[in-house]
């Protein structure tokens, strides 16, 4: 009866390790998940803030090409009036010759 009541005391043991590396177990288990879920928020976050960013890099490369386009716009008109004086001194020296 000694063999057998070592074999259960032996076997109570291992047992209670096990019940207590369970727990542990259990323990890292909800840390970890907590880990996961700020993680995930995180990941969240991070997403909607590229996102905005990506949005507001959109809108100043069209503000940047409207800009551009402002400028060239007002180099036309200046080249266009230039032309225009041109056209007007050849039309007055015309009627001068005439």
């Amino acid at each position: 009866m000694d063999a057998i009541e070592e074999k259960l005391n032996l076997f109570s043991t291992r047992i209670r390790q096990l019940i207590l590396q369970y727990d542990t177990l259990k323990v890292e288990y909800a840390a970890l998940e907590s880990r996961l879920m700020a993680c995930r928020e995180e990941n969240e976050t991070l997403q909607m803030q590229l996102a905005k960013a990506q949005k507001d890099y959109e809108r100043l490369k069209t503000a940047r090409m409207l800009e551009v386009t402002d400028g060239d716009v007002e180099s036309a008109q200046k080249r266009l009036q230039k032309l225009i004086r041109d056209v007007n001194k050849c039309i007055t020296l015309l009627s001068e010759q005439l």
